[in-house]
C-alpha cells in the first residue's frame, strides 16, 4: 500500500503541489537531517520537508507518524520500512523503489515524541488539503484545526481559494480562523479571527477560546475571546438541549414499541401479561434467524432484511401470543393475580426455552448500510440513522393499528368488547375469538418490536425483562387501552427520563419518574386518558 501510494504521488505531484528548483536538494537534505538525536533538529526537518513542495513528502511525514521510518545502520540511509513477517521491506522515500529486505537488527527506528506527532498531523493535513479526494481534505482540515501551526496558513489560504464544497470550506475556514487566533502577533487580528471562531458552536472551539481568554498577553484580546466563549457556550447550550430532546424522543419510540402491543391486550383482556417482553425477544430472534438464512442464502439481500424479518417476526410472535391464550389465559379472565403469576411462568419458559435453542450469549444482529452511520450537526448533535428509523417505524406502527382498530371490522368489535364485553356478545359477536386475534394481535406487535430493539440493545433470552416494567408504566400513565394515550406516556416518560439523567444520573432519574407516576395515578387511576363506556365505568 505505502508502495502504491509514493507511485501515485510522484506521477500526481506536479498537479498537486508545484514544485520549485531547488525542491529536490531541500527535500533531501532535510530527510537526512531526521537521523539527528535532537527532537529539535527533527522538528526542523519535519517542516522543511512539508514546506519543500516535494510530492514525496506526504509518504515520507506519514511513514515516520506511523512508526514506518527507520535508518539502516551500515549507511545511515533514511527508508521506510514496511513489516513482512520476521523482516522489513525497505524503501527509499527518495525514489519510490523497493531496495531489499532487512532485520530489526539492521534498523533503527526514528524516534518521535508528543510534539512532533502533533506537528506531523498538522503538516500531513496541510499536505492533504490539496488532495482531490473530498474526504482526504475534510478530514485534513479537521488535522490542521487540532494542530494549528502557524506554517499551514500560506497551504490554508491556498485550499480555501480553490475549494469549492461548502462543508469543507466552512472548515478550512475554521482552521484559518484557529490559527490566527492562536498566532497572530496583531491583537486587531486576532479579535476578528476570535469572531469568526464564535459562529462555530462546537466543544474544541469552546477550549481553544477559553485558553485564549485566560492566557493571551492582550486585555482586548481575552475580552473578545471571553465575549466570543459566553456565545458558543449559549449555543452549545441550545444544542444540548435540542440532543437531549431528540434521546428522549428515541426512548419514547422504544417505550412505545415495547408497550403498545401490551396496551392492547391489557385494555381489551384486563390480562397482565408478564410474559409480554419475551415475546418482543422473540422477534428480536426472529429477525437474527432472518439475517443468518440471507447471509447463507442470499447475500445480496441482506439490505432488505429487517423488511424480511419485520413480518416474519409479527407471524411468530403473534402466533406464540395466540397459543397462550388459547392455551392458559382464557381459562384465567376475571382472576388478575392467577394471569399475572402463569405468565410470568410462561416468561421463565421462554427464556429457558430460547437459552436452549441459541445458548445463553448474545446473538449478533447486523445492521443494513441504510441504518448504518449518522447525521452531524453543529455543536455535537449527532442524529443516528438506527434511532432515526425506529423513531419513523413506531410513528408507523401506531399509524397502522389505528388504522385497524378505526377503519375494520375486526376494530370495530375490539372495541365493542372493550367497552362492553356482555352487550357485545348479546349482540352476536364471538369474543373468545376476539380475545384470541387481540392477544396475537398484541404479541405480533410485540414481535415488530423487538426487530426494532435487535439494532440498537443486545438479542438475548432476557432482552425482554428490560422493557417490561416500563411498558407497564407507559401503558398504566397513559390510560389502559388507549392508544393515543399509550402514545403522549410513552414520549412524556422518555423525554422527562433523558432531562432528569444529566441532573440525577439514570438510575435516581428513574426512580423520580416512577415515583411521579405512582403520586399522579393517585390523583387519576385511569391514566391521562381513560377508555369510556357501561363496562369500564361500572
Amino acid at each position: 500500500m505505502v508502495f502504491r501510494m509514493l507511485s501515485v504521488l510522484l506521477l500526481m505531484g506536479g498537479f498537486l503541489i508545484p514544485t520549485v528548483a531547488f525542491a529536490a536538494g531541500s527535500f533531501e537534505d532535510a530527510l537526512a537531517n531526521l537521523n539527528s538525536r535532537k527532537f529539535k533538529d527533527k522538528q526542523q526537518a519535519i517542516t522543511r520537508i512539508a514546506e519543500s513542495g516535494d510530492a514525496r513528502a506526504l509518504v515520507t511525514l506519514e511513514a515516520l507518524l506511523a512508526g514506518q521510518l527507520f535508518t539502516r545502520k551500515s549507511d545511515k540511509k533514511v527508508l521506510i520500512g514496511e513489516k513482512s513477517h520476521e523482516v522489513y521491506r525497505l524503501t527509499d522515500p527518495l525514489t519510490g523503489q523497493e531496495t531489499g529486505q532487512a532485520p530489526s537488527k539492521e534498523l533503527k527506528k526514528i524516534r518521535i515524541n508528543n510534539k512532533l506527532r502533533g506537528l506531523l498531523r498538522g503538516a500531513i493535513g496541510g499536505l492533504t488539503l490539496l488532495s482531490p479526494d473530498p474526504d482526504k481534505r475534510l478530514a485534513a482540515a479537521d488535522a490542521v484545526f487540532k494542530a494549528r501551526s502557524a506554517d499551514m496558513v500560506p497551504v490554508l489560504e491556498k485550499a480555501l481559494q480553490r475549494e469549492e464544497e461548502s462543508q469543507i470550506q466552512e472548515r478550512l475556514a475554521r482552521a484559518l480562523a484557529a490559527i490566527q487566533a492562536s498566532h497572530n502577533q496583531d491583537p486587531a487580528q486576532k479579535v476578528i479571527a476570535i469572531d469568526q471562531l464564535s459562529h462555530y458552536s462546537e466543544p474544541d472551539v469552546r477550549a481553544l477560546l477559553g485558553n485564549i481568554a485566560q492566557n493571551d498577553e492582550s486585555e482586548i484580546v481575552r475580552d473578545a475571546a471571553q465575549k466570543a466563549l459566553e456565545r458558543v457556550e449559549q449555543d452549545l447550550a441550545r444544542w444540548a438541549l435540542l440532543g437531549n430532546l431528540f434521546q428522549g424522543i428515541s426512548l419514547g419510540s422504544v417505550l412505545l414499541l415495547a408497550a403498545v402491543g401490551l396496551a392492547i391486550t391489557f385494555g381489551v383482556m384486563g390480562v397482565i401479561n408478564m410474559a409480554h417482553g419475551e415475546l418482543v425477544m422473540l422477534g428480536a430472534y426472529t429477525t437474527f434467524v432472518v439475517q443468518d438464512v440471507i447471509r447463507s442464502a442470499a447475500p445480496e439481500l441482506f439490505e432488505y432484511s429487517l423488511f424480511i424479518a419485520i413480518p416474519a417476526a409479527f407471524i411468530v410472535a403473534g402466533s406464540v401470543g395466540m397459543l397462550i391464550e388459547r392455551s392458559v389465559i382464557r381459562y384465567l379472565y376475571g382472576r388478575p393475580l392467577e394471569t399475572l403469576l402463569a405468565t410470568w411462568g410462561l416468561s421463565l419458559i421462554l427464556q429457558q426455552f430460547m437459552r436452549t435453542l441459541f445458548g445463553p450469549t448474545n446473538q449478533e444482529v447486523g445492521t443494513p448500510d441504510w441504518m448504518s452511520g449518522f447525521v452531524e450537526i453543529t455543536g455535537g448533535l449527532v442524529l443516528t440513522y438506527n434511532r432515526i428509523a425506529i423513531i419513523v417505524f413506531s410513528l408507523f406502527v401506531v399509524l397502522l393499528l389505528a388504522l385497524i382498530l378505526r377503519k375494520t371490522a375486526f376494530g370495530l368489535q375490539m372495541r365493542a368488547v372493550t367497552q362492553n364485553r356482555p352487550m357485545a356478545a348479546s349482540m352476536g359477536i364471538r369474543t373468545g375469538v376476539v380475545d384470541m386475534m387481540t392477544f396475537g394481535l398484541g404479541a405480533g406487535i410485540a414481535g415488530m418490536a423487538g426487530v426494532a430493539l435487535s439494532q440498537i440493545d443486545n438479542v438475548s433470552p432476557n432482552l425482554g425483562q428490560t422493557y417490561i416494567i416500563d411498558s407497564f408504566m407507559v401503558v398504566v400513565f397513559g390510560g389502559v387501552g388507549n392508544l393515543w394515550g399509550t402514545l403522549v406516556g410513552a414520549f412524556s416518560i422518555g423525554i422527562v427520563n433523558k432531562f432528569l439523567e444529566p441532573v440525577s444520573g439514570a438510575v435516581l432519574g428513574k426512580i423520580i419518574v416512577l415515583v411521579a407516576i405512582i403520586l399522579f395515578i393517585q390523583k387519576r387511576p385511569r391514566g391521562l386518558f381513560a377508555l369510556k363506556g357501561r363496562a369500564v365505568e361500572s
